[in-house]
């Protein structure tokens, strides 16, 4: 009669297996025998979506979950399999290190991650850990893993994990390892308290050094008294409320140290230790709250809750430890907002408020137009040189750099390096501003159309003294040479470089991205010099010392800190410009540059060339080029800049429609103000 059942139940599931994925995968669990680990790759291959269209992973997930709830004999041996295959495997590194930043720092784990990609690493299938990527081994599971309902993940882990089945493996095992991997956890936040990265950010750390020596002498005694408890079980076991105070303080202390550095600078390594050290103290605090409900009877619930909870998390995050945009994911956050503040502190310079900035930004542009009218023919006698290409890079490069470093230290504004900086302002007030509100989100287009308006300031001064200064720069050459200091071929040259309908906007787009990118340099440079007290060290130089003086070599210092970030920022970004036409003829691609400024003084120098006998539609059609390239040298960077602050900060902007609104109303009413400063209010004799 055994034999007559167990042949029919063998028969009804063939049946429902049949043409069945979800089906075939779970009668696999029925045989005893079987390899667990492939039952659970194949299971978790049934479960997976087939492609990026696929959204029914969690009905699949729920339609498994049924039919263990239905069928007790299944979930019997289901729960056998993984519960004997999770008590099986050695679990100290899952505990310690999935989902944690590795020790072997930033650099040492990039490469281990682009090393993977070349050659997969061998799993250890004896590590619970290890075993964790063969079940989910393609790069984007945790998409779906974290799509999954919690409540979902809670109830797998409540049908597997009954008490009668928790009796028959060997628990006090799973608990030895977790006391073990509390120990590890405890010592690693304990080294802090002699990193000198840490106390170089935060002065008052020795203060709070104790405390991260005090985490692992209490976290022993913890230990200890957990396993005399589990030896006599009728001792009291620990609760770990002293422990968690503790690792409590410790959080507190790298809190205000992530806080600090938000004013001071930081770098990687200290982002780093940062990042480790607070996501060890939360493992360390899920363990033990899993710990503590393992040893009373009532709290089994709450235990597997606990354990469903990490267990949850911990998979996502061993399935993106390969993943190079989740690992800079995790350090570039407190990096990213302290460069973006301090290019964001940067771009409050760029908006005109008053009367007087506006008038400011005109004279700031118009020298600055000046420089760059010089700047155009210097390249342009440059090119006419035919140095070899690493020698026109570099002339190009100098001229670039050290034209805009000059630019920046006397105080002159390039229209093109304002959306940069103006973006990370925007995002900032984004962040802090709560736009249900009417008066948060009036003050917020208050500050789009001065942004606006202090950039058409900026452009229209730039272009309109660039252009006429390259004209009377070329007007003098002539009258002094007796000829233009153009040729005419070359003016063809640089007509049919702002051809609207050539190349021109792409290489406009490249210039955006440099642009961008010059205020992220800015932005690193000056965390740099604060982090690392680049101006108290310049002053102690000894050979400036004995130029100068003790005082004057401290001013010295002052000055290349506060505008370190300006002078790097510039200078790279004429680097980038420079060579960026050479690497393109190197490669053999169409890459080059093209800046809105630099267009207007080449306009001029193409009109010398071919002494005004132009027609009037090659002009206008030359100028609207400019324009073109002005465009998308703006958009471009500002799009990137803008997208960079709101991700670095965390900001979901989701009132567009608001915005585009107000912005819409304000046009009508006061369309002025997106191009002139307002009126001085106030009466008057």
């Amino acid at each position: 009669m055994t034999r007559i059942r167990a042949l029919f139940r063998w028969l009804l599931g063939k049946s429902v297996s049949a043409g069945d994925p979800l089906g075939e995968a779970l009668e696999r669990f029925r045989q005893p025998e079987a390899n667990t680990l492939e039952l659970l790759r194949r299971l978790v291959a049934v479960l997976r979506p087939a492609n990026g269209h696929d959204q029914a992973s969690s009905q699949r997930y729920k339609a498994m979950l049924d039919r263990l709830v239905a069928d007790p004999d299944l979930r019997a041996a289901f729960c056998g399999h993984v519960v004997h295959f999770i008590a099986t495997r050695r679990l100290i590194t899952f505990f310690t290190d999935s989902g944690i930043l590795p020790g072997t720092g930033f650099f040492s784990e990039w490469g281990r991650i682009l090393g993977n990609r070349l050659l997969p690493e061998v799993p250890d299938e004896r590590r619970l850990k290890d075993c964790l990527h063969v079940i989910f081994h393609r790069s984007d599971d945790w998409r779906w893993l974290q799509e999954m309902p919690t409540d979902q993940a809670q109830r797998f882990w409540e049908l597997i994990a009954p008490e009668q089945v928790l009796g028959n493996i060997d628990w006090r095992s799973i608990q030895e390892q977790m006391l073990d991997s509390v120990l590890l956890l405890a010592h690693r936040v304990s080294g802090l308290g002699i990193e000198s990265e840490l106390m170089r950010a935060s002065p008052n750390f020795d203060d709070d050094r104790p405390r991260f020596i005090m985490l692992s002498s209490e976290a022993l005694e913890f230990v200890n008294a957990f396993r005399a408890a589990l030896d006599d079980p009728g001792q009291q076991a620990d609760d770990g409320s002293q422990v968690l105070v503790i690792a409590d303080q410790c959080q507190e202390t790298l809190q205000k140290t992530r806080k600090r550095a938000l004013t001071v600078g930081t770098s990687l390594h200290l982002s780093y230790l940062l990042t480790r050290s607070e996501q060890s103290l939360e493992r360390l605090r899920d363990l033990i709250a899993i710990l503590v409900a393992s040893q009373r009877a009532e709290t089994h619930a709450a235990a597997v809750r606990a354990w469903g909870e990490f267990a949850h998390a911990a998979f996502i995050a061993e399935n993106r430890r390969n993943s190079l945009r989740f690992y800079l994911a995790q350090l570039s956050g407190l990096l990213a907002v302290r460069v973006t503040e301090n290019a964001a502190r940067s771009g409050e310079h760029y908006i005109c408020e008053s009367d007087t900035d506006y008038r400011r930004m005109w004279l700031s542009a118009g020298g600055a137009g000046v420089f760059i009218g010089l700047m155009a023919l210097l390249k342009i006698k440059a090119a006419a040189l035919g140095a070899p290409l690493f020698g026109e890079a570099f002339l190009y490069s100098m001229i670039y750099g050290l034209g805009f470093v000059l630019i920046y230290l006397l105080g002159m504004t390039v229209a093109t390096k304002q959306p940069a900086m103006t973006a990370q302002t925007l995002a900032g007030l984004l962040g802090d501003l709560k736009l249900n509100r009417s008066a948060d989100l009036e003050r917020l287009v208050d500050v789009i159309t001065a942004v606006c308006r202090s950039q058409l300031a900026a452009i229209a001064g730039n272009v309109m003294v660039a252009l006429p200064v390259a004209i009377a720069v070329g007007f003098g050459l002539a009258h002094l040479h007796g000829a233009p200091p153009i040729s005419v071929d070359k003016g063809a040259h640089l007509l049919a470089d702002l051809d609207p309908l050539s190349w021109a906007l792409p290489h406009a787009a490249i210039a955006g991205c440099f642009l961008f990118l010059s205020g992220l340099i800015t932005g690193y440079f000056d965390n740099r010099a604060a982090y690392r007290d680049i101006g108290p060290r310049i002053g102690r130089l000894g050979w400036l010392k004995a130029l100068f003086g003790q005082a004057r070599a401290n001013r010295i210092g002052s000055y290349i800190q506060d505008r370190l970030g300006g002078i790097m920022g510039n200078f790279l970004f004429g680097c980038m410009l420079g060579s960026t036409g050479v690497i393109g003829t190197i490669l053999g691609l169409p890459l080059d540059i093209r800046h809105i400024a630099f267009s207007s003084a080449n306009l001029g120098y193409a009109l010398i060339g071919f002494q005004f006998d132009l027609p009037l539609k090659a002009i206008a059609w030359a100028a609207l080029g400019v324009a073109a390239i002005g465009f998308t040298n703006l958009t471009v960077s500002f799009a990137l800049a803008l997208r960079t602050a709101m991700r670095a900060r965390g900001v979901q902007f989701a009132h567009g429609g608001p915005l585009l609104r107000a912005l819409w109303r304000r046009l009508r009413q006061q369309p002025r103000s997106f191009f002139l400063p307002p009126r001085p209010t106030g009466g008057g004799a």
